[in-house]
């Protein structure tokens, strides 16, 4: 498994979002604000604080790379640094869970350290990841530091969902949209991160996480591709109920701690999304689509209903496979 963001060295792709960086900062108009958005697990994270690095380090290379021996990685690294702020969902101290919300107080943290003198003589540096998190009242007060924002201090903002952030939030930002991850690219970073991985499960894991390689990780470690192949298995043909009870066995055991429920439903709805849009690019009329978009739909709701009710995982995925291939 890959290092925490804040603690890669490696980065693949995205080229033009690292030549837009680069030639803001070199140029000296540098914004106050950017928004890293794009799909999860492509590298958002990751790049936010490779600039991060590189501008604490004073910015030398054209790829934003700052070597791991540097003293301004390790402290990246180890959340040490004294310019860099990042804010984030967080563990309740009292109920010691993490929060379903980024919340006014981190923000206003990072506003008060925003507007602090760079302890290095550098700049200061605020990173937002997971903006779309941000509950109203914080969204609300980042809105106000984009506003006002205080001199050698810069906002990065990733968002998996920037439509879900205020339009005034996004409109002070600069977007710096990020595209999935090639082929090419996944494979190479697959390579590294997973070498236990033959090329026959790389192949199929490039070809299930569509781009995103904290999706094909995440995948690899929960044992994606044998899910990926009962998937394949009932949308191919009807599935006889004996079938259907030894593949709801599988997918309802957690296995060292691993529970593949999510998994198999999540895989289960790509699928049927591919399978969607594959059949409306070939100009199927949208009355042969309608099942598949229900199904979808009903898959969802079923499976946040299982989760959020505790409900029999083994018989809801039974009630899944019942439903496909319905006249």
């Amino acid at each position: 498994m890959p290092p925490e963001p804040r603690a890669n060295p490696a980065f693949r792709g995205h080229e033009a979002a690292v030549s837009a960086l680069h030639h803001a900062a070199i140029s000296g108009r540098l914004h106050h604000g950017w928004l890293l958005a794009g799909a999860p697990g492509i590298g958002k994270a990751t790049l936010a604080f490779r600039f991060a690095r590189w501008l604490l380090a004073g910015g030398q290379t054209a790829d934003l790379s700052v070597p791991e021996s540097a003293p301004v990685f390790r402290r990246v690294a180890a959340s040490t640094h004294p310019d860099l702020f990042t804010v984030e969902r967080r563990i309740n101290a009292k109920t010691e869970k993490l929060q379903s919300e980024i919340v006014i107080a981190t923000i206003q943290q990072a506003s008060a350290f925003m507007r602090l003198t760079p302890a290095e003589g550098g700049w200061r540096v605020v990173i937002v990841d997971g903006a779309e998190d941000m509950n109203p009242n914080a969204a609300n007060a980042l809105l106000k530091l984009l506003e006002e924002p205080p001199p050698r201090a810069i906002l990065l903002l990733t968002s998996a969902a920037p439509g879900r952030l205020l339009p005034t939030i996004r409109s002070r930002c600069r977007a710096l949209p990020m595209a999935k991850l090639t082929d090419a690219h996944m494979q190479t970073l697959l390579a590294d991160y997973a070498p236990e991985l033959g090329q026959t499960a790389r192949e199929k894991l490039v070809e299930l996480a569509e781009g995103s390689i904290g999706t094909a990780l995440n995948l690899a470690a929960e044992g994606g591709v044998a899910l990926a192949e009962l998937v394949d298995e009932a949308l191919a043909a009807p599935v006889p109920p004996a079938r259907a009870q030894a593949i709801a066995d599988t997918v309802a055991r957690t296995v060292e701690g691993v529970d593949k429920f999510e998994t198999f439903f999540s895989l289960l709805r790509t699928r049927l999304a591919a399978n969607t849009r594959a059949a409306a690019r070939g100009g199927s009329a949208p009355a042969h689509l309608a099942p598949n978009i229900a199904l979808w739909q009903d898959f969802g709701k079923l499976e946040r209903e299982v989760i959020g009710l505790n409900l029999d995982k083994r018989a809801a995925v039974i009630v899944a496979l019942s439903q496909l291939h319905r006249s």
